[in-house]
């Protein structure tokens, strides 16, 4: 049986197609459609969109990029990590001990270098970006220091730490500053020798004929330097860790009564330590309450005081303290 298909003629009639030519037509419909989504899927692949004009269906084809969301501003922000760190704080202003020796251990993880000193004994002292490092009066850096190393180290009590402010490498002549309390003077080899408080040691000093010595503000002799004096001198090291003193000068001699009046900076009643901020010299002094003494409400970190006390060769201890009430 034949199947038709009607079809216009030309003539306005019906003519009939066969099974065969309408299996044709449909076959070359479907490769169109197909050739025609293969060219769609290659023309969008990329991400690009065809733009024809309408008006003229020979316009060349120009793809159009796909468009790129904005950053947002949080994430375009350039931040150096070493500016979130905090600053460290100033190098306390305080005189410093000069310590010399050979460098016996380094520790850069834990920013600290013992040090054999000159004379016997070892130091353990603390240093970080702040300290100061000097090789042949040049300036150099941590990464310099050399265990078996000579080195001259001006140390301060930063809290309860000993810290290098600075440290000389190669120095063939060294100054410091250091404070401490007499324990003997030989007249006849001219040495001092005196404890000091960052120094495990004791501390022995030349003294020679240009070293001066003074009181307060006057000159003295250097007869006046009896044990438990409480000094304040400036030295210099030849390099070989022998020490000369420059300038000596008595801050206190025992059994002699000193009045400081000022401002309380810190007060511990099961110790009896007070420590004041004299108003003359706005320097800070350490007195010792009597274990006796009846403590008073008003004296309070802050309160404006005046202390008469003993130098007893090591304390200074008080005798009288008046609260001075504004």
């Amino acid at each position: 049986m034949t199947t038709f298909i009607p079809q216009t003629a030309s003539n306005g009639g019906v003519k009939p197609v066969s099974k065969k030519s309408a299996f044709s037509l449909l076959f070359l419909a479907m490769v169109c459609i197909a050739c025609a989504g293969i060219s769609h899927s290659q023309a969008t692949t990329d991400g690009s969109a065809a733009i024809v004009s309408p008006n003229n269906a020979h316009a060349n084809i120009e793809p159009r990029k796909a468009s790129i969301a904005a950053e947002s501003d949080d994430a375009s922000i350039s931040v150096d990590a070493a500016s979130l760190l905090p600053d460290l704080p100033p190098v306390p202003r305080e005189n410093a001990t000069l310590v010399g020796g050979t460098i016996e251990r380094l520790d850069h993880v834990r920013d600290r270098v013992t040090v054999r000193l000159f004379g016997g004994g070892r130091q353990t002292v603390l240093f970080d970006p702040r300290t100061q490092v000097f090789r042949g009066g040049k300036a150099a850096s941590l990464t310099d220091l050399h265990e078996g190393e000579r080195v001259y180290l001006d140390t301060i009590l930063d809290g309860s730490t000993v810290f290098a402010r600075t440290m000389r490498l190669d120095a063939t002549r060294a100054t410091g500053e250091s404070q401490g309390i007499v324990m003997k003077y030989r007249a006849d080899r001219g040495e001092l020798t005196y404890r000091d408080s960052l120094s495990p040691d004791p501390v022995r000093v030349r003294i020679t004929s240009a070293t001066k010595v003074q009181q307060g503000d006057r000159p003295t002799n250097v007869s006046a330097l009896v044990a438990g004096s409480l000094i304040s001198i400036g030295f210099t090291s030849d390099g070989a860790g022998r020490n000369s003193a420059n300038e000596i000068t008595i801050l206190a001699l025992p059994g002699t009564r000193y009045t400081f009046a000022g401002n309380v900076v810190h007060i511990d009643l099961r110790s009896g330590l007070l420590v004041l901020n004299s108003s003359t010299d706005h320097k800070t002094y350490e007195v010792y309450l009597s274990p006796s003494a009846a403590p008073d409400d008003n004296l309070q970190p802050g309160a404006n005081v005046t202390v008469v006390t003993n130098y007893d060769g090591s304390h200074y201890v008080v005798r009288e303290i008046t609260i001075n009430l504004r």
